[in-house]
């Protein structure tokens, strides 16, 4: 069951590269939160209660709650086109994305470690290049801050796959390191959104001392 939500989690990265829509994003965000949330169940079941409880909170409630509704506010307080508005052709997004599982597929093939999944590595490697391309490929300021999100879900995916003996304090270092830059680029947004009527990265080369 676990593979198959990791297969449904690869899906959400091909559907993100296609996506048009800003609110689209969003809810490809909360779909992966659920994902997360459903692989952390089946995967930690050998963990402590209180890591674990920890881990299912943070999946359930920041990842698919808290922080789609803080972007969903960024965008109306802002007034952000509702489209992404990427560099490249959506064909090419596409194309890229496929690619780079296939690729970490086949590169993960010939690693030859008793503990590694092969699955989880492939999503969790995939993710965090996917979501790099997301952030080099898009023009607004906001999906640099999604891209951002989709490689932190790839680098927890990756941690799940030796949940059972992640401590606490990893835990929290990775609650903290969501809850730090989306403040930030929060913040940041709002502040480029009092200056600028766009939010789009080319104003960035108006920005002077």
């Amino acid at each position: 069951m676990t593979h198959i939500l990791l297969v449904v989690f690869s899906i959400t990265l091909i559907y993100i590269g296609i996506a048009n829509r800003l609110f689209t994003y969003i809810n490809i965000l909360i779909v992966q939160g659920v994902v997360i949330f459903g692989i952390a169940c089946l995967q930690l079941q050998d963990m402590s209660w209180s890591n674990l409880l920890f881990v299912l909170l943070e999946t359930l409630i920041f990842k698919t709650l808290v922080i789609p509704l803080f972007m969903k506010n960024i965008i109306r307080k802002n007034k952000i086109t509702r489209e992404a508005e990427p560099f490249v052709p959506h064909f090419v997004s596409l194309s890229v994305i496929t690619l780079l599982l296939v690729g970490t597929y086949l590169g993960a093939s010939t690693i030859r470690m008793e503990h590694l999944d092969v699955v989880f590595f492939v999503v969790a490697v995939s993710t965090v290049f996917s979501g790099l391309f997301i952030i080099i490929t898009r023009k607004k300021l906001i999906t640099h801050v999604m891209g951002y999100l989709v490689m932190e879900n790839g680098i927890f995916i990756l941690s799940l796959a030796v949940g059972n003996e992640m401590p606490m304090m990893v835990n929290s270092g990775i609650l903290l390191d969501i809850f730090v830059s989306i403040l930030v680029l929060g913040i940041f947004v709002n502040k480029i959104g009092d200056v600028f009527k766009a939010s789009d990265v080319e104003k960035l080369n108006q920005l002077k001392d």
